[in-house]
Protein backbone atom coordinates (compact mmCIF):
# COMPACT_ATOMS: atom_id res chain seq x y z
CA UNK A 1 0.00 0.00 0.00
CA UNK A 2 3.17 2.26 1.06
CA UNK A 3 4.19 1.59 -2.72
CA UNK A 4 1.56 2.40 -4.08
CA UNK A 5 1.13 5.77 -2.68
CA UNK A 6 4.66 6.55 -3.20
CA UNK A 7 4.21 5.89 -7.36
CA UNK A 8 0.90 7.82 -7.14
CA UNK A 9 2.71 10.51 -5.39
CA UNK A 10 5.20 11.05 -7.86
CA UNK A 11 3.01 10.70 -10.92
CA UNK A 12 1.41 13.57 -9.54
CA UNK A 13 4.45 15.68 -9.18
CA UNK A 14 5.47 14.73 -12.93
CA UNK A 15 2.22 15.83 -13.91
CA UNK A 16 2.24 19.30 -12.19
CA UNK A 17 5.65 20.02 -12.86
CA UNK A 18 4.69 19.56 -16.79
CA UNK A 19 1.67 21.76 -16.30
CA UNK A 20 4.05 24.58 -14.76
CA UNK A 21 6.46 24.54 -17.58
CA UNK A 22 3.86 24.04 -19.85
CA UNK A 23 5.64 21.96 -22.33
CA UNK A 24 4.30 22.56 -25.70
CA UNK A 25 2.15 19.05 -27.03
CA UNK A 26 2.78 19.53 -30.98
CA UNK A 27 6.61 20.70 -30.95
CA UNK A 28 9.66 20.80 -28.95
CA UNK A 29 12.60 22.37 -29.86
CA UNK A 30 15.88 20.47 -30.03
CA UNK A 31 18.85 22.67 -31.66
CA UNK A 32 19.67 24.98 -29.03
CA UNK A 33 23.09 25.46 -29.95
CA UNK A 34 23.90 28.56 -31.11
CA UNK A 35 26.01 29.05 -34.39
CA UNK A 36 29.71 29.22 -34.80
CA UNK A 37 31.89 31.14 -37.19
CA UNK A 38 35.08 30.22 -37.77
CA UNK A 39 37.83 32.47 -36.87
CA UNK A 40 41.53 33.00 -37.94
CA UNK A 41 43.30 35.00 -34.68
CA UNK A 42 46.21 37.07 -36.43
CA UNK A 43 48.55 39.41 -34.24
CA UNK A 44 48.64 43.07 -35.41
CA UNK A 45 51.63 43.63 -37.61
CA UNK A 46 53.30 47.20 -37.91
CA UNK A 47 50.56 48.45 -36.53
CA UNK A 48 47.92 47.08 -39.23
CA UNK A 49 45.03 44.71 -38.37
CA UNK A 50 44.96 41.84 -40.57
CA UNK A 51 41.35 41.41 -42.31
CA UNK A 52 40.53 38.14 -44.54
CA UNK A 53 39.33 39.03 -47.81
CA UNK A 54 37.88 37.05 -50.29
CA UNK A 55 38.32 38.48 -53.87
CA UNK A 56 36.53 36.03 -56.09
CA UNK A 57 33.25 34.71 -55.38
CA UNK A 58 29.92 34.08 -57.46
CA UNK A 59 26.18 33.52 -57.43
CA UNK A 60 23.17 32.59 -59.40
CA UNK A 61 22.87 35.72 -61.21
CA UNK A 62 26.01 34.09 -63.42
CA UNK A 63 26.44 30.92 -62.63
CA UNK A 64 27.50 29.98 -59.39
CA UNK A 65 24.60 27.82 -57.00
CA UNK A 66 23.80 30.51 -54.13
CA UNK A 67 22.21 33.58 -53.88
CA UNK A 68 24.60 36.63 -53.17
CA UNK A 69 22.12 36.89 -49.31
CA UNK A 70 23.15 33.33 -48.99
CA UNK A 71 26.62 34.03 -50.22
CA UNK A 72 27.19 36.90 -47.51
CA UNK A 73 25.99 34.49 -44.61
CA UNK A 74 28.36 31.59 -45.69
CA UNK A 75 31.13 34.09 -45.74
CA UNK A 76 30.59 34.93 -42.25
CA UNK A 77 30.44 31.76 -40.45
CA UNK A 78 34.00 30.70 -42.90
CA UNK A 79 34.96 34.17 -40.49
CA UNK A 80 35.52 36.11 -43.42
CA UNK A 81 35.04 39.96 -43.17
CA UNK A 82 35.15 40.86 -47.22
CA UNK A 83 34.21 39.39 -49.93
CA UNK A 84 34.20 40.47 -53.27
CA UNK A 85 31.06 39.58 -55.69
CA UNK A 86 32.18 39.43 -58.95
CA UNK A 87 29.75 37.51 -61.15
CA UNK A 88 30.94 36.80 -64.75
CA UNK A 89 30.56 39.34 -67.13
CA UNK A 90 30.32 37.67 -70.23
CA UNK A 91 29.31 33.91 -69.06
CA UNK A 92 26.00 33.92 -67.18
CA UNK A 93 23.97 30.64 -68.33
CA UNK A 94 21.70 30.85 -65.40
CA UNK A 95 20.09 33.67 -66.71
CA UNK A 96 18.50 31.28 -69.37
CA UNK A 97 17.08 29.09 -66.45
CA UNK A 98 15.25 31.85 -64.91
CA UNK A 99 13.69 32.85 -68.09
CA UNK A 100 12.58 29.35 -68.46
CA UNK A 101 11.18 29.15 -64.66
CA UNK A 102 9.04 32.65 -65.49
CA UNK A 103 7.55 30.90 -68.48
CA UNK A 104 4.22 31.57 -67.24
CA UNK A 105 4.92 35.28 -66.89
CA UNK A 106 6.06 35.96 -70.86
CA UNK A 107 3.91 32.98 -72.37
CA UNK A 108 6.60 30.99 -74.18
CA UNK A 109 9.94 29.88 -74.68
CA UNK A 110 12.14 32.96 -74.63
CA UNK A 111 15.63 32.50 -75.58
CA UNK A 112 18.29 34.68 -73.16
CA UNK A 113 20.18 37.67 -75.26
CA UNK A 114 23.91 38.18 -75.14
CA UNK A 115 24.09 35.97 -71.56
CA UNK A 116 26.91 33.53 -73.35
CA UNK A 117 29.25 35.96 -74.98
CA UNK A 118 32.96 34.90 -73.45
CA UNK A 119 34.02 34.20 -76.82
CA UNK A 120 32.31 35.77 -79.40
CA UNK A 121 31.35 39.52 -78.77
CA UNK A 122 27.67 40.79 -77.57
CA UNK A 123 25.21 41.42 -80.69
CA UNK A 124 23.26 45.13 -81.39
CA UNK A 125 21.51 44.80 -78.39
CA UNK A 126 24.07 44.49 -75.95
CA UNK A 127 23.93 43.05 -71.97
CA UNK A 128 19.87 43.54 -71.05
CA UNK A 129 20.54 42.15 -67.66
CA UNK A 130 21.06 44.44 -64.70
CA UNK A 131 24.56 43.34 -63.44
CA UNK A 132 24.84 45.59 -60.68
CA UNK A 133 22.18 43.22 -58.84
CA UNK A 134 24.14 40.94 -57.56
CA UNK A 135 26.64 43.16 -55.24
CA UNK A 136 23.71 45.27 -54.28
CA UNK A 137 21.56 42.50 -52.48
CA UNK A 138 25.59 41.39 -50.78
CA UNK A 139 25.67 44.67 -49.55
CA UNK A 140 22.35 44.92 -48.25
CA UNK A 141 22.80 41.74 -46.27
CA UNK A 142 26.17 42.50 -45.36
CA UNK A 143 25.16 45.01 -43.41
CA UNK A 144 23.56 42.50 -41.25
CA UNK A 145 26.48 40.55 -40.52
CA UNK A 146 29.39 43.24 -40.46
CA UNK A 147 30.60 41.76 -43.54
CA UNK A 148 31.99 44.47 -46.22
CA UNK A 149 31.03 43.65 -50.03
CA UNK A 150 33.58 45.01 -52.47
CA UNK A 151 31.81 45.72 -55.81
CA UNK A 152 33.04 43.43 -58.56
CA UNK A 153 32.68 41.67 -61.90
CA UNK A 154 34.92 38.98 -63.54
CA UNK A 155 35.85 39.66 -67.18
CA UNK A 156 35.81 36.16 -68.58
CA UNK A 157 36.97 35.61 -71.78
CA UNK A 158 38.86 32.51 -73.51
CA UNK A 159 42.13 31.71 -71.27
CA UNK A 160 44.13 30.87 -74.27
CA UNK A 161 44.02 34.13 -75.85
CA UNK A 162 43.07 36.77 -73.16
CA UNK A 163 42.12 34.88 -69.62
CA UNK A 164 39.78 36.04 -66.46
CA UNK A 165 40.55 39.20 -64.58
CA UNK A 166 38.47 40.68 -61.79
CA UNK A 167 37.70 44.44 -61.72
CA UNK A 168 37.03 45.60 -57.96
CA UNK A 169 35.76 48.46 -56.59
CA UNK A 170 33.86 49.12 -59.26
CA UNK A 171 30.81 51.49 -59.31
CA UNK A 172 28.14 50.11 -62.39
CA UNK A 173 28.87 46.94 -63.97
CA UNK A 174 26.36 47.85 -66.55
CA UNK A 175 28.55 50.55 -68.33
CA UNK A 176 32.09 48.10 -68.32
CA UNK A 177 31.52 45.54 -71.02
CA UNK A 178 32.97 45.91 -74.66
CA UNK A 179 33.46 43.50 -77.19
CA UNK A 180 37.51 44.61 -77.08
CA UNK A 181 38.53 43.32 -73.24
CA UNK A 182 41.19 45.84 -72.87
CA UNK A 183 38.77 48.43 -73.18
CA UNK A 184 36.64 47.06 -70.60
CA UNK A 185 39.42 47.17 -68.39
CA UNK A 186 39.57 50.85 -69.27
CA UNK A 187 36.18 51.71 -68.51
CA UNK A 188 36.48 50.04 -65.19
CA UNK A 189 39.37 51.56 -64.49
CA UNK A 190 37.49 54.86 -64.87
CA UNK A 191 35.18 54.24 -62.13
CA UNK A 192 38.64 53.67 -59.96
CA UNK A 193 38.66 49.53 -60.16
CA UNK A 194 41.72 47.93 -59.36
CA UNK A 195 42.13 44.78 -61.80
CA UNK A 196 43.30 41.34 -60.86
CA UNK A 197 44.48 38.88 -62.75
CA UNK A 198 42.41 35.50 -62.15
CA UNK A 199 44.07 32.34 -62.03
CA UNK A 200 46.59 32.67 -64.36
CA UNK A 201 47.73 28.92 -65.49
CA UNK A 202 43.80 27.43 -65.53
CA UNK A 203 43.77 25.83 -68.84
CA UNK A 204 46.79 26.56 -69.85
CA UNK A 205 50.19 25.09 -70.19
CA UNK A 206 52.46 27.43 -69.60
CA UNK A 207 52.30 30.75 -66.96
CA UNK A 208 53.91 32.91 -69.23
CA UNK A 209 52.17 35.81 -70.48
CA UNK A 210 50.31 35.73 -74.13
CA UNK A 211 50.31 38.51 -76.33
CA UNK A 212 47.17 40.26 -75.04
CA UNK A 213 48.55 40.07 -71.35
CA UNK A 214 52.12 41.17 -72.48
CA UNK A 215 50.05 44.27 -73.62
CA UNK A 216 48.02 44.71 -71.06
CA UNK A 217 50.64 44.36 -68.13
CA UNK A 218 52.92 46.85 -69.79
CA UNK A 219 50.00 49.62 -69.96
CA UNK A 220 50.00 49.09 -66.04
CA UNK A 221 46.17 48.16 -66.65
CA UNK A 222 46.79 45.16 -64.13
CA UNK A 223 47.00 46.09 -60.13
CA UNK A 224 47.48 42.31 -58.68
CA UNK A 225 47.56 38.54 -59.54
CA UNK A 226 45.43 35.59 -57.86
CA UNK A 227 48.37 33.62 -56.58
CA UNK A 228 46.18 31.48 -55.38
CA UNK A 229 42.63 30.25 -56.67
CA UNK A 230 40.94 27.67 -54.52
CA UNK A 231 44.06 25.04 -53.79
CA UNK A 232 46.03 25.44 -57.14
CA UNK A 233 49.09 27.37 -56.35
CA UNK A 234 51.26 29.47 -59.37
CA UNK A 235 54.19 30.22 -57.59
CA UNK A 236 56.18 31.66 -60.55
CA UNK A 237 53.28 34.30 -60.01
CA UNK A 238 55.58 35.48 -56.64
CA UNK A 239 57.81 36.43 -58.96
CA UNK A 240 55.91 38.21 -61.53
CA UNK A 241 54.32 40.79 -58.47
CA UNK A 242 57.36 41.35 -56.72
CA UNK A 243 59.05 42.48 -60.15
CA UNK A 244 56.13 44.43 -61.30
CA UNK A 245 54.66 45.81 -58.07
CA UNK A 246 51.48 43.67 -58.09
CA UNK A 247 49.73 42.78 -55.15
CA UNK A 248 49.34 38.57 -54.10
CA UNK A 249 45.34 37.39 -53.65
CA UNK A 250 44.21 34.30 -52.85
CA UNK A 251 40.59 33.52 -53.66
CA UNK A 252 37.95 30.68 -53.41
CA UNK A 253 36.63 31.22 -56.96
CA UNK A 254 33.23 30.21 -55.48
CA UNK A 255 30.61 28.53 -57.62
CA UNK A 256 29.42 26.05 -54.89
CA UNK A 257 29.43 26.37 -50.96
CA UNK A 258 32.82 26.98 -49.58
CA UNK A 259 31.72 24.33 -46.65
CA UNK A 260 32.35 21.51 -49.53
CA UNK A 261 35.38 22.61 -50.84
CA UNK A 262 36.97 23.63 -47.27
CA UNK A 263 35.14 22.87 -43.42
CA UNK A 264 34.82 19.20 -45.11
CA UNK A 265 38.61 19.03 -45.78
CA UNK A 266 39.35 20.12 -42.45
CA UNK A 267 40.93 23.78 -43.69
CA UNK A 268 40.06 27.40 -43.31
CA UNK A 269 38.81 28.74 -46.69
CA UNK A 270 41.39 30.23 -49.10
CA UNK A 271 41.41 33.67 -48.90
CA UNK A 272 43.32 37.00 -49.11
CA UNK A 273 45.33 38.61 -46.17
CA UNK A 274 44.77 42.31 -45.74
CA UNK A 275 46.83 44.49 -44.02
CA UNK A 276 44.52 47.83 -42.91
CA UNK A 277 43.94 49.72 -40.06
CA UNK A 278 40.28 49.15 -40.49
CA UNK A 279 38.06 46.72 -42.12
CA UNK A 280 36.25 49.07 -44.60
CA UNK A 281 36.27 48.98 -48.47
CA UNK A 282 38.39 52.28 -48.66
CA UNK A 283 41.13 51.00 -46.60
CA UNK A 284 40.97 47.59 -48.08
CA UNK A 285 41.51 49.61 -51.29
CA UNK A 286 44.31 51.66 -49.78
CA UNK A 287 45.96 48.16 -48.70
CA UNK A 288 45.99 46.50 -51.83
CA UNK A 289 47.23 49.45 -54.24
CA UNK A 290 50.04 49.95 -51.37
CA UNK A 291 50.73 45.65 -52.03
CA UNK A 292 50.11 44.94 -48.08
CA UNK A 293 48.62 41.72 -48.72
CA UNK A 294 49.44 38.27 -48.31
CA UNK A 295 47.72 34.79 -49.87
CA UNK A 296 46.39 31.95 -47.71
CA UNK A 297 45.24 28.40 -48.87
CA UNK A 298 45.29 25.37 -46.54
CA UNK A 299 47.54 26.42 -44.32
CA UNK A 300 50.16 28.00 -46.51
CA UNK A 301 50.90 31.71 -46.56
CA UNK A 302 52.19 33.18 -49.97
CA UNK A 303 53.34 36.23 -50.48
CA UNK A 304 56.55 39.21 -49.91
CA UNK A 305 59.42 37.80 -47.68
CA UNK A 306 59.32 41.16 -45.66
CA UNK A 307 55.65 40.67 -45.02
CA UNK A 308 55.89 37.18 -43.96
CA UNK A 309 58.71 37.68 -41.99
CA UNK A 310 56.98 40.30 -39.97
CA UNK A 311 54.16 38.07 -39.73
CA UNK A 312 55.79 35.15 -38.71
CA UNK A 313 57.62 38.00 -35.93
CA UNK A 314 54.17 38.83 -34.93
CA UNK A 315 52.74 35.77 -34.50
CA UNK A 316 55.78 33.92 -32.43
CA UNK A 317 57.40 34.34 -29.40
CA UNK A 318 60.90 32.78 -28.13
CA UNK A 319 61.96 32.63 -24.95
CA UNK A 320 65.02 31.24 -22.88
CA UNK A 321 63.14 28.97 -20.12
CA UNK A 322 66.75 27.10 -19.06
CA UNK A 323 70.83 26.89 -19.40
CA UNK A 324 72.50 23.89 -18.54
CA UNK A 325 75.57 23.76 -16.84
CA UNK A 326 77.64 23.33 -20.73
CA UNK A 327 75.41 26.66 -21.80
CA UNK A 328 72.96 24.61 -23.36
CA UNK A 329 69.69 26.55 -23.64
CA UNK A 330 66.03 25.20 -23.66
CA UNK A 331 64.04 27.58 -26.08
CA UNK A 332 60.43 27.66 -25.77
CA UNK A 333 58.82 29.00 -29.23
CA UNK A 334 55.12 29.93 -28.90
CA UNK A 335 52.81 30.42 -31.38
CA UNK A 336 50.25 32.99 -30.59
CA UNK A 337 48.25 32.25 -34.02
CA UNK A 338 45.67 30.36 -35.85
CA UNK A 339 48.34 29.27 -38.26
CA UNK A 340 50.04 26.53 -37.94
CA UNK A 341 53.99 26.44 -38.49
CA UNK A 342 56.05 24.03 -39.91
CA UNK A 343 59.22 24.41 -39.34
CA UNK A 344 62.90 22.76 -40.93
CA UNK A 345 65.53 22.56 -38.72
CA UNK A 346 68.52 20.43 -40.28
CA UNK A 347 66.71 17.20 -41.43
CA UNK A 348 64.39 17.80 -38.26
CA UNK A 349 60.68 18.85 -39.00
CA UNK A 350 59.13 20.49 -36.26
CA UNK A 351 55.42 20.82 -36.48
CA UNK A 352 54.27 24.58 -34.21
CA UNK A 353 50.80 24.15 -33.78
CA UNK A 354 47.85 26.73 -33.36
CA UNK A 355 47.72 28.25 -30.09
CA UNK A 356 50.85 25.63 -28.49
CA UNK A 357 54.15 25.55 -27.68
CA UNK A 358 57.69 23.38 -28.30
CA UNK A 359 60.87 23.28 -27.01
CA UNK A 360 64.13 22.50 -28.59
CA UNK A 361 67.71 22.85 -27.20
CA UNK A 362 70.23 24.83 -28.21
CA UNK A 363 74.24 24.81 -28.50
CA UNK A 364 75.95 27.49 -26.57
CA UNK A 365 76.62 30.10 -29.27
CA UNK A 366 75.05 28.56 -32.07
CA UNK A 367 73.11 30.61 -34.24
CA UNK A 368 69.90 28.64 -35.80
CA UNK A 369 68.08 29.05 -38.71
CA UNK A 370 64.57 27.80 -39.35
CA UNK A 371 63.09 26.87 -42.70
CA UNK A 372 59.77 27.61 -42.40
CA UNK A 373 58.45 25.18 -44.83
CA UNK A 374 54.79 26.33 -45.17
CA UNK A 375 55.51 30.31 -46.09
CA UNK A 376 56.27 30.86 -49.60
CA UNK A 377 58.24 33.98 -51.06
CA UNK A 378 60.32 33.00 -54.24
CA UNK A 379 60.52 30.06 -57.01
CA UNK A 380 64.00 29.30 -55.35
CA UNK A 381 64.87 25.53 -54.56
CA UNK A 382 65.55 24.80 -50.73
CA UNK A 383 68.41 22.88 -50.03
CA UNK A 384 65.96 20.32 -48.58
CA UNK A 385 64.20 19.67 -51.44
CA UNK A 386 61.92 21.75 -54.54
CA UNK A 387 59.80 24.13 -51.69
CA UNK A 388 60.34 27.92 -51.69
CA UNK A 389 61.11 28.65 -48.28
CA UNK A 390 61.41 31.64 -45.79
CA UNK A 391 64.25 31.48 -43.24
CA UNK A 392 64.42 33.32 -40.09
CA UNK A 393 66.90 33.62 -37.12
CA UNK A 394 65.85 32.37 -34.09
CA UNK A 395 68.51 34.41 -32.64
CA UNK A 396 66.93 37.37 -34.23
CA UNK A 397 63.70 36.53 -32.81
CA UNK A 398 64.67 35.77 -28.95
CA UNK A 399 66.05 39.37 -29.51
CA UNK A 400 62.44 40.91 -29.55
Amino acid sequence: MKRIFVLLALASFALANAVAQKLPADKINLGKRSKQRAEMILPQVNGYNIYRADLHTHTIYSDGYLAPRARVEEAYYDGMDIIAITDHLEYRPNEQRFLDATCGYHKGKVEAANHLIHREPADKRGILTDLNIAWREAEKYGKRFGVKIIPGVEISRHPDSVGHYNALFVKDVNKIYHPDAEQSFRRAKQQGALIMHNHPVWRRKTSEKNEFQQRVYAAGLIDGVEVVNGYQFAPKMIKRCLDENLFMAGGTDAHGTTAAGYASRGYLRTCTLVFAKECSVEAVKEALTERRTLAYSAGNIIGDQTLLKELFKASVRVSIVATSSKGDRTVAITNLSSVPYELRRGKSIITLGTFQTTTITVAPEKNIAFSIMNMWCSTEKSPHGTHPYYKIMMDELAAQ
